[in-house]
């Protein structure tokens, strides 16, 4: 509303961000990013002072303070329930929680605040860490900022060294327009890049997605890296160990692909729209070498063909005449759809091919098999191709689409219900359109701790990266061959460098968390708990703020305690904010709609209440 804005610029007239830096160093891909903002209060009075930034899904939080009147207060990294305990402990003294929350497609949101004394500054440090994914042959370094009011000294400073050199570099996103084209200076040398970008107070006001209260936007760094030796590189420091593996003169595989789509009545209107354009392009795009076969589900399951057919320009022709007949209507089988792909894809096994199978649905199981558990797949599947699964909209079951896909060697991917829907599902098609590789295997001779050394498909433009420990601390030990279906041998040794930067061993710990939370959503029983343990012990040791920790700070006034926790995946579109209000021993509480429509981004202003303190936590449903 109109108060709200013109409270919230009132505000910000006392509350001057002096400086505004981003400082992001990417070393062999690993970045981290460190995101610094200095504020003054010009009250007469204390204030309540605000941080709030929008870092990337995929990075974990690793370390933040704030410094006030000269004094450090650190956060700590924390065993969730144990962080919990103390939140409660605080909730009790009437003290305050901060939060770490999903937004949009890319960005999670932290949020604190501390109250500052009159004419007094505070500097936040928020440090945040990430493994840079190669898709579609790039990297993309995604830099979010939003200060809220144009800030004098704003920065934003990138240096990239990777062991190649640098193949090429490009600069893009919101914030690279006409406007604050001038803003930006890149510099490129071999294996080191530099960007900076530094808009001027004026500019930070004109740009395309810039308003009277500043830079809002992303500035998105995208390179890739030479690759001369086809088995890759590694990158050694203090006995740890990276592999980088990306080989990309390789004779491609043709596939045999089954699209199992979703036709239930909740994908009517513009869900069963887009699924139709994309499928329209997905297969025209296939090689006249690959089979396909399309599988449509609600309540029963019917296919196109009873068995795969070759992709010829005929064939692909009556495919996208039978696509746009597809209407929605019905319940949600899922299972018995996938047992029929399945099927389809045992009885058509080439010689030389690689098999996948692509799930698209918008719901959960509720014919068939109505339990809700992914084993029945993963029994007829057997290893022996991948299941990518996609799952369309805010209310998906994704746990489940997400427990499906791992459990049998793919992953799952949520498509956002936009304008843009369309594109995201090609987009995902193209990232496993090419395979190069299959039933891969990276071994390694003296070397132990390793992170997921077996890939069903190695596709063009992907990478995979495998760390681990060098065995009694021997370089000359170690020895790696890579063993895989292809027309083309790969079993020469990859370059090795050592690497003056100590990154490798975050490297190591970060992959390794990241796969062990995906493998416990597959286990059961001990093997899941000893999964869980693992991945909590990792990311104490490391400081990684994941869904199994949470950031613990404690701030000078009462000593008042925040807890921020990072959401989880499944859980991202169904936010439930609740706001406690607490007054002597009364206790009002306002919820929000359960449902949250199609944004990408929402935000909550509140009236100055008479209040004491004011409680802010996220479910979810």
């Amino acid at each position: 509303t109109q108060s709200n804005l013109t409270k919230r610029s009132e505000t910000s007239e006392n509350v001057e961000i002096s400086s505004f830096h981003i400082n992001s160093t990417v070393t062999s891909r690993y970045a981290i990013t460190v995101i610094t903002s200095r504020v003054k209060n010009r009250h007469t009075d204390s204030k309540e002072i605000h941080f709030k930034v929008k870092i990337p899904k995929n990075a974990f939080i690793s370390k933040f303070r704030m410094t006030i009147e000269g004094k450090t207060y650190d956060g700590v990294v924390k065993e969730k329930e144990a962080a919990q305990q103390q939140y409660s402990e605080a909730v009790a003294r009437g003290e305050s929680a901060g939060v770490v929350s999903s937004v949009g497609r890319t960005l999670e949101e932290f949020k604190t605040s501390v109250t500052v004394a009159a004419l007094s500054k505070v500097t936040f440090e928020l440090t945040y860490e990430e493994l840079l994914q190669r898709r579609h042959g790039k990297y993309d370094l995604l830099i979010h900022t939003q200060p809220m009011q144009p800030v004098a000294d704003f920065k934003i400073d990138v240096y990239i060294k990777e062991n190649p050199d640098i193949s090429f570099l490009e600069v893009k996103g919101d914030l690279y327009t006409d406007e604050l084209a001038n803003a930006v200076t890149t510099t490129r040398s071999g294996k080191e890049a530099w960007i900076h970008f530094y808009p001027t107070s004026d500019q930070q006001t004109k740009c395309l997605r810039c308003t009277a209260d500043g830079l809002d936007g992303d500035l998105i760094i995208t390179y890739d890296v030479e690759r001369k030796n086809p088995n890759g590189d590694i990158q050694i420091m203090n006995d740890y160990f990276v592999h980088f593996f990306a080989p990309s003169n390789l004779v491609r595989i043709p596939k045999n692909v089954i699209f199992i789509i979703d036709r239930s009545g909740s994908m009517h209107g513009r869900k069963i729209q887009q699924t139709r354009s994309a499928l329209d392009q997905i297969l025209g795009d296939l090689d006249s070498d690959d089979h396909f076969g399309l599988i449509l589900f609600d309540s029963s399951v019917d296919v196109w063909k009873p068995e795969l057919i070759q992709a010829t320009s005929s064939n692909v022709n009556l495919a996208k005449q039978f696509v746009e007949t597809i209407q929605a209507r019905g319940a949600t089988n899922i299972n018995d759809a996938v047992l029929k792909g399945v099927a389809m894809l045992n009885k058509h096994q080439r010689e030389g091919s690689a098999s996948i199978l692509i799930l698209l649905t918008d719901g959960a199981p509720n014919e068939g098999t109505k339990t809700q558990t992914p084993s029945s797949p993963r029994a007829a599947i057997g290893g022996k191709f991948p299941l990518y699964s996609l799952g369309f909209g805010f209310d998906v079951n994704y746990d489940f689409l997400e427990k499906m896909a791992l459990e049998n060697s793919g992953l799952a991917r949520r498509i956002y219900e936009d304008s843009d829907a369309s594109d995201q599902l090609q987009g995902f098609y193209k990232e496993v359109a090419t395979p190069l590789l299959s039933d891969l295997e990276l071994l390694y001779e003296g070397a132990s701790n390793l992170t997921e050394t077996a890939y069903s498909m190695y596709y063009n433009g992907s990478e995979i990266i495998v760390a681990g420990e060098i065995t009694n601390n021997s370089l000359e030990s170690l020895k790696v061959e890579v063993v895989a279906f292809s027309d083309v041998s790969l079993k020469a040794l990859p370059d090795v460098e050592p690497q003056h930067e100590n990154f490798t061993r975050r490297v190591w710990a970060y992959l390794k968390v990241k796969q062990l939370l995906k493998k416990e959503l597959t286990l059961t029983g001990e093997e899941k708990e000893k999964a869980k343990k693992e991945a909590l012990d990792l990311s104490l040791k490391y400081s990684f703020v994941t869904p199994l920790t949470s950031m613990v700070v404690t701030k000078p006034q009462k000593s008042d305690t925040q807890i921020a926790h990072k959401p989880e995946e499944s859980k991202e579109e169904t936010p439930v904010l609740c706001f406690y209000v607490l007054k002597s021993h009364a206790l009002s509480v306002t919820q929000a709609p359960q449902r949250v429509p199609t944004l990408t981004h929402h935000t909550w202003y509140f009236s100055r209440l008479p209040i004491h303190r004011l409680y802010i936590i996220m479910y979810s449903r």
